[in-house]
């Protein structure tokens, strides 16, 4: 009997020592916790924030990478002739058009070679009468059998050589204009001229191995840059119905971009890095574009008509994904999971998780919590 009442007082014991301890140390502090937090957001003044309205926008889908500028063709200009340069038609980094001068070379010598031919031409020229005179009486004495036929055959052999002499000096002089036209070197493109790599007064030779100067064209231009093979399909297809156009942003320049078209896509991808070379052509009238500058190349493949879009600083990421906080009716705010699109000029397309003309905090996120009060203080 003692026995039974022991564990009788045992098990009551044991059950109010539970009691005792689920109260203290689990029901109270989740009560006070609650308690406090619900004071806290009774007592906590409302969180200053910006916001902005979520807009229906026609977005441009863009593929953004990093390009460089080449020019269009590069000419080295070197002499067809041996002589001393006499003077240069130009200034080093000058704009030259097609047929600028741009050395002279000392013509005398040409001009004196020119010379010698058209005399020895003349010369040949009455050698080449009398051989013709010769062969005329000649051929009369041979039909009359006053001359062997033998003296006729040799005035006619003396008459075509005299001729062949005079087409050889025709021959000569040409050569000599050319060699005295070629004394003027000048430009055999529209272009920019670098640096002057041999001055005035050297003497140069016929195809010498160091170029007079190198001209770039630049009016078109270039712009390589390579993109993902991933995107191989879908730059063709949108090639396919129409001109494919780039824009390109130069660093430091405050001015607008500079508008290109797509104009060469290679033929084999860089294994290497699993991209393809595409090219742009630039008309470059303003010579905004440098060969060898790096910048920044936008091209746009589609456009996504009345997308949902919200400012890119009211997206935020946390540990399930992206949300963004939603101010309601009330002026508490809501955390909202969305799910992101393509980002363009700052400013996010969201897929889904909201709707048109709700607000969502783009400044202040740090101190929100679901159900937090804010105040709105958007900049006039």
């Amino acid at each position: 009997m003692k026995a039974r009442k022991f564990i009788v007082f045992g098990m009551m014991a044991a059950a109010l020592a539970a009691g005792g301890y689920y109260y203290y140390f689990v029901y109270a502090p989740a009560k006070l916790a609650a308690h406090s937090a619900q004071s806290a957001t009774r007592t906590a003044p409302p969180a200053p924030v910006m916001v902005a309205q979520v807009s229906q926008e026609a977005v441009p889908v863009q593929l953004g990478t990093v390009g460089s500028v080449q020019q269009y063709t590069t000419v080295s200009v070197k002499s067809l002739v041996d002589g001393q340069i006499f003077k240069a038609g130009f200034v080093e980094g000058q704009y030259v058009h097609k047929g600028d001068l741009l050395f002279q070379i000392d013509p005398r010598p040409f001009e004196a070679a020119l010379q010698k031919a058209q005399a020895t031409l003349e010369s040949d020229k009455a050698q080449a009468l009398r051989a013709d005179l010769d062969l005329k009486r000649f051929a009369e004495l041979a039909q009359k059998d006053f001359a062997p036929q033998q003296q006729y055959e040799q005035a006619r052999a003396t008459a075509d050589v005299a001729h062949a002499s005079v087409l050889a000096d025709e021959a000569a002089i040409d050569q000599a204009k050319l060699s005295l036209e070629y004394c003027q070197i000048r430009s055999p493109i529209d272009g920019r001229t670098g640096n002057i790599l041999v001055n005035v007064g050297n003497l140069v030779k016929a195809n010498d191995t160091v170029a007079l100067v190198m001209i770039n064209q630049t009016r078109p231009i270039y712009v390589s840059f390579t993109i993902p093979e991933q995107s191989i399909a879908d730059v063709r297809g949108r090639m396919a119905s129409g001109k494919l156009y780039v824009d390109v942003t130069i660093p430091g320049d405050p001015g607008p971009p500079a508008r290109g078209e797509i104009t060469f896509i290679n033929n084999q991808v860089d294994v290497t890095t699993g991209t393809i070379q595409l090219k742009a052509t630039f008309p470059n009238l303003d010579d905004r574009l440098v060969p060898g500058q790096f910048v920044q190349v936008k091209m746009t493949l589609a456009t996504l008509s009345a997308a949902l879009v919200v400012p890119s600083q009211a997206v935020q990421t946390g540990q399930k994904g992206t949300y963004v906080y939603v101010v309601k009716a009330d002026k508490t705010v809501e955390q909202r999971p969305v799910e992101v699109g393509p980002t363009v000029d700052a400013k996010s397309v969201i897929q889904k998780g909201l709707e048109a003309g709700e607000q969502v905090v783009t400044d202040g996120q740090l101190r929100l919590f679901p159900g937090a009060a804010v105040e709105i203080r958007n900049a006039a």
